[in-house]
């Protein structure tokens, strides 16, 4: 299944992404100088490939097909799991944001641990939900879903990556990425 195959290849973009943020927070315990730039750079990408590129995927098509097609099982699992997991990523990246902005007024410890507490912790949260949507969401969808239901997640699915990629969304943050971790 197409949309769920492109999917899981951006949580392995993800998941690299949150390896190398966990590695900046790292440096960061370890003596490093905090590099405001950098940490608002990876806010932008936590907030626009993770979460609108690929969330936006997510919430407005597969997990939207499944609450309207799958009945309660789907409905618990989507509002009350995978929803409410996006919504806790959001807040790390907020809280992530502020703390850079508070350390660059006041270079204390504090702002520190809160710049590692949330970085980490964005990082923790997606790779245990990613395992989650590859292992028991994404399995239950194709099962479940009828093939009907399959074309349409798939053709609304190239659609929005075809808008993605007029506007450069992939191409911008996966070379970011790519930079990154080289």
């Amino acid at each position: 299944m197409f949309g769920i195959e492109l999917l899981m290849k951006e949580h392995e973009n993800i998941l690299t992404f949150t390896a190398f943020l966990r590695k900046i927070c790292s440096g960061i315990l370890n003596g490093e100088p905090v590099d405001g730039k950098l940490l608002r750079e990876c806010v932008e990408f936590g907030r626009n490939y993770a979460d609108k590129h690929h969330h936006g995927k997510e919430e407005k098509i597969l997990f939207q097909f499944m609450l309207d097609n799958m009945g309660p099982v789907a409905e618990k699992l989507i509002r009350n799991g995978m929803l409410v997991e996006h919504d806790l990523g959001r807040l790390y990246l907020s809280d992530l944001e502020k703390a850079v902005e508070e350390y660059e007024k006041d270079p204390i410890d504090d702002h520190k641990l809160d710049i590692i507490a949330n970085g980490v912790g964005y990082g923790a949260l997606l790779k245990r939900h990613i395992e989650k949507e590859d292992e028991v969401v994404y399995t239950f969808a194709e099962r479940a879903l009828t093939e009907d239901h399959k074309k349409a997640v798939n053709a609304e699915t190239e659609s929005f990556e075809r808008q993605a990629t007029e506007q450069g969304v992939q191409d911008h943050y996966l070379s970011w990425l790519q930079e990154k971790v080289k």
